[in-house]
């Protein structure tokens, strides 16, 4: 079964200064989280604030989620980050 995304909630978690969302695979639940700094290059802005960034997210989850499930791909990790270059 492919990592999917039915779950469209996300959070900001300031430790990270990322925006966390989760995938599942199969009955696995996956933690992602895609970085201020990314998002600042996604919507070609900065600084982003975190109102900024979700909806940033939004407008990008298209994207996001393609990157996440090449980031997903390349190993099983307890979570993963999205960063710049993931892009």
């Amino acid at each position: 079964m492919p990592l999917n995304f039915t779950n469209q909630s996300r959070s900001f978690d300031t430790t990270r200064d990322a925006v966390r969302f989760w995938g599942h695979d199969a009955s696995m639940e996956v933690s992602f989280f895609v970085s201020r700094d990314a998002l600042c290059m996604l919507a070609d802005e900065r600084p982003l604030s975190e109102g900024a960034a979700f909806q940033t997210f939004d407008a990008h989850r298209g994207k996001i989620y393609a990157a996440a499930g090449k980031v997903y791909g390349r190993g099983r990790k307890g979570s993963y980050e999205l960063v710049r270059g993931d892009f």
